[in-house]
């Protein structure tokens, strides 16, 4: 009977509405800010770690083989980056640059010829040049290299009336009195395959041959040149102050032998085309005044007239 009373009284009791009381209550946690969060004068929020002040704790300063050592341990660690071949910048073209020559052995250019010397008895005066390229070695005529001033230099100076083909070399004693030889026979590309001893020993050959011909002067085209001559002559080296371009010192002559006192010297400048220390106008100032001496010789010799070409 209690057992009856006591489920009717638990199917009797009303309902309980449903609350979050004692459960999780949301809006404790949500934000209402007290000041205008538009207001200009609104505190910033910040972190308590970052207001906390930190320790006053010096640190040691450091010593500068450390930090050499540490630079060049970061420079070995850091990986080098690799250039992509699709961001590279196009190539600077660059100039073609002229390989050095040095001494050619005759071997090299036995193949070549040498060239014929253009002389005769008394002229008034033959240039002697340093040797045949391989221009004029395969020509057969001095002078040949279209960049040689030579024959420019020849009609602008009056030695000859007109501007020569180094084919017309053969015509150059009939008709202008003037002859043509070098100092070292065999060709070679340039001067610089040719050392100062071959150079020197050749001018004893040359002394002879101007001996036999015996023309009133010479004109040494280069320095080089003249420098053997003087070499071999003096038997010691040309100091820079002696040297200078022109006529020489009357008893500097070329040639001597018996009773005859030898030729004259003129030294001129080079007529190649890779000599540039000179400008052109310089140039033809050196050899008009050989053309000068040359134009009185004939006048006075009366024997070598030049023919008016056109």
């Amino acid at each position: 009977m209690d057992e009856q009373l006591k489920e009717e009284d638990v199917n009797n009791t009303d309902p309980v509405p449903a609350s979050f009381n004692g459960r999780l209550n949301l809006s404790s946690y949500t934000f209402s800010p007290k000041l205008d969060p538009t207001s200009q004068h609104a505190p910033l929020r910040r972190s308590p770690r970052i207001l906390k002040p930190e320790p006053d704790i010096k640190q040691p300063r450091p010593r500068l083989s450390d930090l050499v050592k540490s630079e060049s341990e970061t420079k070995s660690s850091t990986p080098k980056r690799k250039s992509s071949s699709n961001l590279s910048a196009s190539p600077t073209p660059r100039k073609k640059s002229r390989s050095p020559s040095g001494y050619a052995p005759p071997s090299k250019y036995s193949h070549l010829p040498e060239l014929q010397d253009v002389l005769a008895p008394n002229l008034l005066c033959v240039f002697i040049g340093l040797n045949p390229g391989i221009t004029t070695a395969a020509s057969g005529h001095a002078y040949a290299h279209p960049s040689n001033l030579f024959w420019k230099l020849l009609f602008s100076s009056g030695l000859t009336s007109r501007r020569l083909h180094p084919s017309e070399d053969g015509t150059l004693p009939e008709k202008y009195g003037l002859g043509n030889t070098n100092i070292v026979s065999r060709p070679t590309r340039n001067g610089s395959e040719l050392s100062k001893e071959e150079m020197d020993a050749s001018v004893q050959v040359l002394e002879e041959k101007i001996g036999k011909w015996k023309p009133e002067a010479v004109c040494v085209v280069g320095k080089s040149i003249w420098e053997s001559i003087w070499r071999k002559q003096k038997g010691r080296a040309m100091r820079k102050e002696e040297f200078r371009y022109g006529w020489q010192e009357e008893e500097e002559r070329l040639g001597r032998c018996g009773e005859w006192e030898g030729a004259r010297i003129f030294v001129a400048c080079t007529t190649s085309g890779l000599a540039a220390t000179l400008s052109v106008a310089e140039k033809e100032r050196i050899w008009r005044e050989l053309g000068v001496w040359v134009e009185k010789r004939r006048e006075e010799r009366g024997g070598v007239k030049i023919e008016d070409e056109a």
